[in-house]
C-alpha cells in the first residue's frame, strides 16, 4: 500500500511488541528483492519499501543517497514510527547508513547487506546506464557480478528481468548516488547494534568491505555466507532470514517505542 507516495510490502504489522524492521532495497532494486522468507520472518514486524521511482512507488527517482534517507524519514513520520531497526542492501545499506549517521534518534538498530563505507561504481556500469541504447548491456553486466558461482540460471534470469523494467535514468541515477557515497570517516559515530551481512563470493561490494565495516562501527558483528554472492539475501534466503531475525530478537525495545 503507498504511504506518502512509496510502497511498501507488510508484515505482521500489528504486533508491536516487536521493533518495525524497515527493509530497502539496493540500486534498481524493489521490495521483491526480500524474499518471502525474509519479508515474511515469522514473529517479526516487516516492512519493505519500494524507493521513490522503483516499483510500485510514484516519484522519479533521485541521484543522492541523502534523498533517500529524507524520503524514508517522510515514511516513519506518515505511519507514525519515531525509530525503527532499518536492514538496507547495496544502495539500501547507503540509505540505512545515512539514516543513522543524519537521525540518529530515528534507529535503533542496523542491518547492512552487501555494503559499504564507499560504493565506487565501475564507468563502464555509469556509461551505459546513461543511455537506453546500452541500458541491456548494463543490466547484464551488473547481473554477471550479482551472483555467486553456485547460484540456479532461473534466479538470475529472474533478477535481470526484474532490473530490466526499472526505468534506466533511475537505474542510471542510483548508480550515481552509489558513486558518491562516502561515510569512511563517519562510521565511528554509529552507536547502535549493527549485523553485517556478506556473501563470501561477492564480487560488487567484496567482504573487505564489510570487514571494514565491522572493524569501525562500535560493536558490530560480521557474518560471512561462502557460495554466496552480492544477492546473498537471494541466494541463502533462510540462512540471511534466520541471520535477522536473531538480530532484531537481540534489540532492546520497550512496546509503544515506535
Amino acid at each position: 500500500m503507498p504511504v506518502n507516495n512509496i510502497f511498501h510490502f507488510s508484515h505482521g504489522a500489528e504486533n508491536v511488541s516487536c521493533p518495525p524492521l524497515i527493509f530497502i532495497h539496493g540500486a534498481g532494486g524493489t521490495h521483491l528483492h526480500w524474499p518471502p522468507q525474509v519479508r515474511r520472518m515469522p514473529g517479526q514486524r516487516v516492512f519493505a519499501l519500494d524507493l521513490p521511482g522503483h516499483g510500485k512507488s510514484g516519484g522519479i527517482g533521485s541521484q543522492s543517497v541523502a534523498d533517500y534517507a529524507r524520503a524514508v524519514v517522510d515514511f516513519l513520520d506518515a505511519v507514525r514510527f519515531n525509530t525503527a531497526v532499518f536492514v538496507g542492501h547495496s544502495m539500501g545499506s547507503a540509505v540505512a547508513l545515512t539514516l543513522a549517521l543524519d537521525f540518529p534518534q530515528r534507529v535503533i538498530g542496523l542491518g547492512l547487506v552487501g555494503s559499504g563505507a564507499r560504493l565506487r561504481v565501475a564507468p563502464q556500469i555509469l556509461e551505459n546506464t546513461a543511455s537506453e541504447a546500452t541500458f541491456p548491456a548494463a543490466v547484464k553486466l551488473v547481473n554477471d557480478f550479482a551472483f555467486g558461482a553456485s547460484a540456479s540460471s532461473s534466479l538470475k534470469e529472474l533478477a535481470a528481468r526484474q532490473m530490466a523494467e526499472i526505468r534506466p535514468a533511475v537505474l542510471h541515477g542510483d548508480f550515481l548516488a552509489c558513486n558518491e557515497f562516502d561515510v569512511m570517516p563517519r562510521l565511528g559515530e554509529i552507536a547502535v547494534p549493527t549485523l553485517i551481512l556478506c556473501g563470501g563470493e561477492d564480487r560488487l561490494t567484496p567482504v573487505k568491505y564489510s570487514e571494514f565495516l565491522r572493524d569501525r562501527i562500535p560493536a558490530a558483528r560480521l557474518v560471512v555466507f561462502p557460495g554466496a554472492g552480492h544477492m546473498v539475501m537471494l541466494e541463502q534466503p533462510e540462512a540471511v532470514a534466520q541471520a535477522l531475525s536473531d538480530f532484531a530478537d537481540s534489540i532492546p525495545y520497550r512496546p509503544g517505542q515506535a
